[in-house]
């Protein structure tokens, strides 16, 4: 199971995205926008929504299979506090949303016509065995649509606010767990293998992502993030009053006429189970 992940999504992680919880689902509308559209979902699908957070891409699912179903799962009751709430304001019956580990929840066997994730399957702590579960949820012919990060030193979404901060090379050692477990296509095509899913395809897009429409409103939600938080707690010297300044002064290149927006490289990946 993931503990370490659910103690996160729980905790200080948790409740920094929910406090900004207006502002990530703008700053990932692009992508969801890309996601809903390759997933092809059908007006009486049942979907499953994997890592769903705050229900911005459950919503945009119940849009498009409006006389289905459509479950969004997450580990973070917080988020789902939200999810449930947006839901509830537009009257939206045919949604339903789970606290679940999507690596062990027994979901129904065969049941979903498709599965969608948007950065909510890079975190498994056993990714064969939860795409393995995530499979035996979808029916003979059922597919998986999900977007993930690509490599680390391709988004500068990472490389900017890390590089204020650490004063390195970020692209000099790739992060190749946690939000960029996935980056590499091979292993993420073996995984998916392994896991039984077959015709496995995966197609980079590259977007920026809008972290706010000014400087401040960028800093509060970098500040809280937990990348940011790991660095600060491993560095006692970095005062906060430093963090800003150092992460300002990254951002302010960014900061154009939209808002501050930062470049992102992920991919778009597809799946069916036979």
């Amino acid at each position: 199971m993931n503990t370490d992940q659910a103690t996160a999504w729980n905790g200080a992680e948790g409740s920094n995205w929910a406090r900004h919880h207006r502002r990530t689902t703008g700053i990932n509308a692009p992508l969801g926008t890309v996601l809903i559209e390759a997933a092809e979902i059908a007006e009486t699908d049942r979907v499953l929504d994997v890592g769903c957070g705050s229900g911005s891409s459950t919503l945009l699912a119940a849009a498009a299979a409006r006389r289905g179903t459509v479950v969004g799962v997450d580990l973070s009751a917080v988020l789902l506090d939200s999810a449930r709430a947006d839901a509830a304001a537009r009257g939206l019956r045919h949604v339903r949303f789970e606290q679940a580990d999507a690596q062990v929840h027994p979901f129904p066997a065969g049941w979903f016509d498709v599965v969608i994730s948007q950065f909510g399957v890079m975190f498994f702590a056993d990714p064969v065995a939860a795409f393995a579960n995530l499979a035996r949820s979808l029916r003979a012919d059922g597919r998986m649509v999900f977007v993930c990060p690509r490599k680390a030193s391709a988004n500068a979404w990472w490389t900017v606010p890390m590089g204020a901060l650490l004063g390195t090379d970020t692209g000099a050692d790739e992060p190749t767990s946690g939000m960029f477990s996935l980056g590499d296509a091979g292993r993420a095509g073996d995984i998916l293998t392994a896991a039984g899913f077959v015709d496995v395809a995966l197609d980079a897009v590259d977007l920026p992502l809008n972290f706010g429409p000014d400087l401040d409103t960028a800093l509060d939600f970098f500040v809280g993030s937990g990348p940011v938080r790991a660095i600060v707690e491993s560095n006692p010297a970095l005062a906060e009053d430093v963090v800003r300044r150092r992460l300002a002064a990254a951002l302010a290149p960014h900061h154009e006429a939209e808002g501050v927006q930062l470049a992102g490289a992920f991919w778009l990946v597809r799946a069916r189970r036979p």
